[in-house]
């Protein structure tokens, strides 16, 4: 939107004192400075958004009480009081502010989406054990379309219910994952899984890529919250040769990689065993780096690969309850941060979670990080829900765009509302998003302007249909899999 747009959109005198952020700076706080009233030119804005806290999570770490926010078409506009928003702007919705924080929309930066009809398929299990004799076996046999958009239907409704406004996913029917985000009105980075076996969607690491090719030219550039992305799942599902090809096929179009990298110790023997290095050691050693990458799990870098991953500005998603679950390890978050390692926060799959939490997630970084160090200063509340909004998006690189509240920014945002038992009394607003919030807290949702669910009312998603075919399919897949496990 230009200056003449916004322009066109203010009304009124927001005087000195007002501490009002906008796309063009004011020669001088004059009362002289006016203009036409919204409601008299007939001109309103799409949406303003109140709450008793606006947490911008924006560089400053500005925090305004009382606050609101002005949005249309799909960017914020101006931020300050409610009182002087509201004089200045006319909106066509207005969501109220009694009880409820604003803050940016929280990013998922890894996940299966999909693999929510696979939640408590086969839990308790080591990784490989899962992966080759549960997950992958299950996948090749039930993973269609279909399932593919009930799925990411149902992942979808649960992490706007939760607040996560964008996700990146890796799995397989890229096309129908990328479908389902257009549908709902979230935003996410949708990746064409590259792995050499058959798959649900492909037979091998060359048609994988070749089938990413195609998905990359129908979606790039034709949805503004779609980006679509390769998605190599692992150097022991993929050789040298095949990581380099798909890393040459991202670079052809200009788009992210994201991939498994230092998950386990099973990884790192098999590299060793494999090339005579680590993962990270092959990954540079190839070239792998020279384009956008988002590494998912780390979870054993050594102190020098720690200071590769921040040279080369890899975005690094700590998963920190399906590296638990599984019994991953403790990735050294801390250590990354401090060496300036880009970071930020998924949930991983809900076959390995086993739900899209995003407020455990925090929860479970924080804790994590303070007792492998023994520190309690290690990881505090305002750098974790900085992981999971400005600094989770600068990781998946989306920075710019996204992650606070800033004008110009596009308006992914959430209110959170402060009114239940857990809540009362409070008194830090952001030690108790981090510590004391849950997913039903969630009382609105907004995503590149448009309103998602408010007031806990899911607007884009029909929960009754995707919940009966969600449990109608489970139930095929549930006397499938009874059916195999007598006949073994």
């Amino acid at each position: 939107m230009n200056d003449s747009r916004i322009a066109k959109k203010r009304r009124g005198n927001f005087g000195c004192p007002f501490v009002f952020l906008s796309f063009f700076m004011l020669a001088a706080c004059t009362p002289e400075a006016t203009e036409t009233p919204a409601e008299e030119s007939g001109d309103q804005i799409d949406l303003i958004v109140n709450g008793a806290h606006i947490v911008t999570m924006d560089a400053q770490g500005t925090v305004i009480e009382n606050g609101a926010i002005a949005v249309d078409e799909g960017v914020i506009l101006a931020i300050g009081s409610a009182a002087e928003i509201e004089a200045a702007y006319s909106a066509i919705e207005t969501l109220d502010g009694d009880n409820r924080i604003v803050m940016p929309g929280i990013v998922n930066g890894h996940s299966h989406a999909a693999m929510t009809l696979l939640r408590g398929v086969a839990d308790d299990l080591a990784l490989m054990d899962w992966l080759q004799n549960y997950i992958f076996p299950a996948e090749v046999e039930f993973v269609d379309t279909q399932f593919v958009r009930i799925g990411t239907e149902l992942a979808c409704w649960e992490m706007i219910r939760g607040g996560t406004t964008t996700f990146v996913d890796m799995y397989y029917y890229p096309d129908t994952i990328a479908e389902v985000v257009d549908s709902c009105g979230m935003r996410a980075l949708v990746s064409a899984t590259v792995i050499d076996q058959r798959s649900p969607d492909a037979e091998s690491a060359s048609d994988s890529i070749a089938k990413g090719n195609g998905f990359i030219e129908r979606w790039l550039g034709q949805n503004s919250r779609i980006t679509p992305i390769f998605g190599p799942h692992a150097n022991y599902t993929l050789n040298a040769e095949q990581l380099k090809a798909t890393r040459a096929a991202a670079m052809q179009y200009g788009v992210p990689i994201s991939i498994h990298v230092s998950e386990s110790p099973f990884e790192l023997q098999y590299s060793q065993d494999t090339y005579g290095m680590t993962s990270i050691e092959l990954y540079e050693s190839i070239g792998f780096f020279e384009g956008p990458t988002i590494a998912a799990h780390v979870v054993w870098p050594t102190d020098d690969e720690i200071a590769m991953l921040a040279e080369r500005k890899v975005g690094v998603i700590h998963n920190p309850t399906s590296n638990m679950k599984i019994a991953s390890g403790i990735s050294p978050v801390a250590q990354m941060l401090e060496a300036g390692v880009r970071m930020g926060l998924g949930t991983d799959g809900a076959a390995s979670n086993n739900d899209l939490d995003m407020w455990e997630e925090m929860r479970l970084a924080a804790f994590l990080q303070k007792v492998d160090r023994m520190d309690p200063e290690v990881l505090p509340a305002t750098t974790v829900l900085g992981m999971a909004t400005s600094g989770g998006a600068t990781a998946i690189g989306l920075g710019d765009t996204i992650g606070s509240l800033e004008v110009g920014k596009r308006a992914d945002l959430i209110q959170v509302a402060f009114e239940d038992v857990h809540h009362v009394p409070t008194y830090d607003v952001i030690s108790h998003l981090v510590y004391v919030t849950d997913e039903q807290d969630v009382a609105s949702v907004v995503v590149d302007g448009r309103v998602l669910m408010k007031e806990r009312e899911l607007l884009t998603i029909d929960t009754e249909r995707v919940a009966a075919e969600a449990t109608a399919l489970a139930a095929k897949i549930h006397a499938a899999l009874q059916e195999r496990n007598q006949g073994d």
